[in-house]
């Protein structure tokens, strides 16, 4: 009998799987068993070539989330049963110069272009009656302000709602949404912080973990959440944060 993490005969797409966190998901997928799709808006050669070199499935798929309706079309007829929407952009500014080309760019990508991708994934799951699991990238930032990111930390609290709503109106449908909120992670989005030595160390001082967080932590979330082990657990926003909300 597979044990209750495994993920033999699923699909799933992973959105923004070309670096950081969402390789790391790509990845834990394909070691519980899942075939990946690893998609991005540059190609995801390297996550395939990961995934594959350790003996499991993967293609890629261009996908460009500045257009929020990319995924509109990718889920009819192809089998999908997992859902990880982790593409995402940060701009940064003092919120009394933000722009509005900065403020609608995020948006886009974090919000609209997330909202319209599950949709397109749980239509195509509740004509067929299937079940399936979704998980969204949401953060820290779902809970609190930040400094210099406003449309980025709206768009994360969007996130955290789009995740409630749906979960609220695809569970009698056996289908389960939940969204993952990273604290501080080792990826490019926060190069320029780790990089600035008083910024960092204001970080560090404030995590009880002590550490950055590795983005192979939230691929264990992610791979636990699609699992039969959370086949109960809809609409939570999971915090990966090494302690930081906790304070």
């Amino acid at each position: 009998m597979s044990g209750i993490f495994d993920l033999s005969g699923q699909r799933a797409l992973v959105t923004g799987a070309n670096t950081g966190i969402g390789q790391a998901i790509a990845l834990s997928l394909a070691a519980q068993g899942a075939f990946v799709t690893c998609a991005g808006r540059r190609a995801c050669d390297e996550t395939v070539s990961m995934i594959t070199d350790a003996r499991g499935n993967a293609d890629s798929l261009l996908l460009d989330f500045s257009d929020p309706m990319a995924a509109k079309n990718v889920f009819a007829g192809a089998g999908y049963s997992l859902l990880v929407n982790n593409a995402g952009i940060i701009r940064r500014n003092d919120s009394v110069d933000f722009t509005e080309d900065d403020w609608d760019a995020v948006m886009d990508v974090n919000a609209k272009a997330l909202f319209f991708t599950c949709q397109a994934f749980g239509k195509e799951l509740i004509a067929k009656g299937a079940p399936g699991a979704v998980v969204n990238i949401a953060s820290l930032l779902s809970f609190q302000g930040g400094i210099r990111v406003p449309s980025y930390t709206a768009s994360k609290h969007g996130v955290a709602g789009i995740t409630k709503i749906l979960a609220n109106e695809w569970a009698p449908h056996n289908i389960t949404v939940n969204a993952i909120a990273p604290g501080y992670i080792a990826t490019n989005n926060t190069e320029a912080l780790r990089n600035d030595p008083d910024r960092a160390k204001a970080i560090l001082d404030r995590i009880p973990a002590g550490r950055w967080g590795d983005p192979e932590d939230i691929g264990g979330t992610a791979a636990y959440l699609c699992s039969r082990a959370a086949k109960y657990v809809t609409g939570a926003v999971l915090n990966v944060d090494g302690g930081w909300l906790a304070r």
